[in-house]
């Protein structure tokens, strides 16, 4: 559902000037807002907090492309486990820059734009169960042998994958909301 106000169309994998700012812009954000939650802990879980932020990578893969997206996730998610003292987990990085990724691909893939809410949600949740499947059951079992695959799979992986979900299905149509208000308001 292309409008007047959509953004003119650009390839898919572009990653110039804008999209490095838009990046580090994007990074930033959820590095800062990351740190915040990151001392929110879901009751049960190792190290896998309440992640309101999980919507930037998200919004920015939908928005400025899947590239974007990828860098959000990945070194925001870099930037959050530094700020907390918790560390470099390169997996869970690697999962978090995937969602970016993967959020920017479900839209475009389908033809969708940025002004299609529902689709931004769907892609949130895919995102989330898809990104988190590489740290949570892939990395962390057999290549850093960190945790059992039976564990993750029935402890790690929903939970966070769960959490990412309903945060991205709720906030994220909500931060494309206000960016398609802000963008019809300044005649972008």
């Amino acid at each position: 559902m292309a409008t007047a106000m959509s953004m003119p169309k650009r390839s898919l994998w572009q990653f110039g000037t804008r999209e490095i700012v838009y990046s580090a812009i994007g990074a930033a954000l959820y590095g800062v807002l990351s740190w915040v939650f990151n001392n929110i802990q879901i009751p049960g879980t190792q190290l896998v907090s309440v992640r309101p932020p999980v919507a930037i990578p998200f919004f920015m893969g939908i928005v400025f492309g899947p590239l974007v997206g990828l860098f959000t996730g990945g070194i925001g998610n870099v930037l959050g486990d530094l700020l907390s003292g918790y560390g470099f987990f390169w997996a869970w990085d690697v999962g978090n820059g995937l969602m970016g990724l993967i959020a920017g691909l479900v839209p475009a893939l389908m033809g969708k734009d940025e002004k299609n809410y529902v689709w931004g949600a769907i892609a949130a949740v895919v995102a989330s169960f898809v990104g988190m499947a590489f740290p949570a059951l892939i990395a962390d079992p057999f290549i850093d042998r960190t945790a059992e695959f039976g564990a993750a799979l029935a402890g790690t992986y929903p939970a966070v994958s769960i959490t990412n979900a309903i945060n991205g299905a709720i906030l994220t149509p909500i931060l494309l909301y206000a960016w398609n208000a802000y963008r019809s308001r300044s005649g972008r």
